[in-house]
């Protein structure tokens, strides 16, 4: 029987990625002058792989890449003002509001009424408290993770901490290498939520064979799978 029931935040319970493939393009046409586009989104995801364990996930460490990245292209060239311009990008995105996904709300309010709900999401402290904040849904969880990565150790830690039986537990998630992949390692259940657009770095194979691996195409069809999945435990 599953008790557990575990969400990601960013792009499976409100709009993320597209804020960051807009600001992206910004980001292309400021510096269109000295590179194509395409070239420039190669050499930021470039400087965002690299700069994922010095600065973690996020919009500061984004824009930090983006700051370098222009730096790099530009043989040091780059005007003062289009620095003004990244860091003002940096910090527009730090004041938009989210917007929840369509079914979110009344979705979770569902689960939290009959399992023990847990938030577990990754990325800069200070911004994910601000969007949960927002979202209006902080009060429906049991308990909220803010973790610097995902990976099976983490989820083990987490499960182990609040006494959690694993296979007790099931994540939820647009993230395959995040939200699924290492669940199912640490031995609970993991379902994709797939979002478009997803962020290149967060691609992986779904474990399409394995019997813990789910897949759907909103929030909202969680509940039905949860029942499958108790059903035939």
């Amino acid at each position: 029987m599953l008790t557990t029931i575990c969400l990601d935040a960013d792009d499976t319970l409100w709009h993320n990625e597209r804020l960051f493939q807009f600001t992206q393009e910004r980001f292309a046409s400021l510096l269109s002058g000295y590179a194509a586009s395409d070239h420039l989104a190669e050499r930021l995801r470039d400087a965002e792989r690299r700069n994922i364990e010095r600065y973690g996930y996020g919009i500061k460490g984004f824009t930090l890449s983006m700051i370098e990245t222009a730096l790099q292209v530009t043989e040091n060239r780059v005007p003062g003002k289009v620095i003004a311009e990244l860091i003002a990008c940096g910090q527009e995105m730090l004041r938009d509001p989210i917007e929840l996904l369509n079914g979110v709300e009344g979705t979770v309010r569902s689960l939290a009424a009959d399992f023990t709900l847990l938030l577990i999401t990754k990325g800069d402290l200070l911004d994910q408290e601000r969007k949960l904040a927002q979202s209006g849904l902080g009060e429906l969880f049991d308990g909220v993770e803010i973790v610097s990565e995902k990976t099976s150790e983490v989820y083990v830690d987490i499960f182990t901490g609040r006494g959690i039986d694993p296979r007790h537990a099931l994540m939820a998630g647009n993230s395959l290498k995040s939200d699924v992949i290492p669940v199912i390692a640490a031995g609970g259940w993991g379902v994709h939520v797939p979002y478009s657009p997803s962020w290149d770095l967060e691609a992986a194979d779904a474990p399409m064979q394995h019997e813990r691996f789910r897949e759907i195409t909103a929030l909202s069809d969680l509940p039905g799978v949860i029942k499958e999945i108790c059903g035939n435990m």
